[in-house]
């Protein structure tokens, strides 16, 4: 399985970053901004697909920051 990193909304308010398959938020923020920055970050670290969604939980931008399987030709 593909490692992952989410911003998503936390139900109680604010958004929070977590790893692909944990219930247990990395860290929490209160707004979206500060969230999606430090997110990119972890998701960097850990060379991980990085996946913003938005209030409704859905996904709104991905963005691979590990060893893509099919690179785009330069």
């Amino acid at each position: 399985m593909a490692k992952t990193t989410h911003v998503v909304p936390n139900p109680k308010g604010g958004w929070d970053v977590k790893s692909g398959g944990s219930t247990k938020a990395v860290k929490h923020f209160e707004t979206k901004q500060p969230a999606v920055d430090y997110g990119r970050g972890v998701s960097q670290r850990r060379e991980s697909e990085f996946l913003i969604h938005g209030r409704n939980g859905r996904i709104q931008i991905k963005n691979s920051h590990g060893n893509d399987p099919f690179p785009p030709k330069g």
